[in-house]
């Protein structure tokens, strides 16, 4: 096993876990209790845990991005159902954003065997190209930029500029954190920008996000909750959010059964 794909698995276990030790880890993956101290000292490094004695915790900034294949692997569940319930927010002749989160390849799975014609999908994420790519009826524009491995996205300037170019009828996007006073927020100003330029060439912006992120701040605004028009999520949300999403006018939608 590569260093990277331990590195990950361990990170995952963290994720769960909320905690992970040495000797057990050492013992999981048949290495030295030394290798695993350096694989906590490279996620320590790249802000994923904090290390201490014996074992390391999961560091619980927002402003931290996830690797991509961890992302994907974290309430699958819920993603799944997020991903159906947007689905049905998508018609025939669409020309939609989808940006580079684990959340929406879990909608671009489900649109590939959707019978959605004349379907245009922009989007930045190698990810959700990948997976649309033979899609019938469906058109796939992807962004230029620079690509980002571990997000397996492409962002910077010719991203913006790119998606700038185009006219989109509904734009669908996630974030690390949803907060009713700071907002929609993100991990870094590259992923913001290109969230930004999607949110301002579409018509109608939808807010994917599981549960989870609710009342999560991470480290860059993308926008207001004001500037969304729908918020898709997998539970439903506790009284006081359902509460300001209505005043706010925003459309919220969230499995009944």
């Amino acid at each position: 096993m590569l260093s990277a794909e331990r590195r990950n698995l361990i990170l995952r276990e963290a994720q769960e876990k909320k905690k992970v030790f040495v000797n057990d880890l050492s013992r999981r993956f048949e290495v030295s209790e030394e290798t695993i101290r350096r694989d906590l000292e490279k996620l320590d490094e790249d802000g994923f845990v904090i290390k201490g004695y014996g074992g390391a915790v999961l560091n619980e900034d927002y402003g931290t991005d996830l690797p991509f294949n961890v992302r994907c692997r974290t309430n699958p569940e819920g993603k799944g159902k997020i991903a159906e319930l947007t689905e049905s927010e998508i018609v025939s002749g669409d020309h939609i954003f989808l940006d580079a989160s684990s959340t929406t390849v879990f909608v671009s799975r489900l649109l590939k065997k959707a019978d959605i014609d004349k379907l245009t999908v922009i989007t930045n994420s190698i990810e959700n190209a990948v997976a649309l790519g033979s899609a019938q009826g469906t058109q796939v524009i992807l962004t230029g930029g620079t690509l980002r491995y571990e997000s397996m996205s492409l962002l910077g300037a010719k991203a913006v500029e790119s998606i700038g170019q185009y006219h989109m009828d509904k734009a669908f996007i996630s974030c690390n954190g949803l907060d009713m006073v700071s907002g929609i927020t993100e991990g870094s100003d590259d992923i913001v920008s290109v969230k930004q330029a999607a949110i301002e060439a579409s018509d109608e912006i939808y807010l994917a996000v599981d549960s989870e992120k609710f009342g999560r701040i991470s480290f860059s605004q993308v926008c207001d909750l004001s500037r969304i028009d729908v918020l898709i999520t997998d539970k439903k949300p506790e009284k006081e959010w359902i509460d300001y999403l209505k005043k706010a006018g925003i459309r919220l939608i969230y499995p009944t059964n």
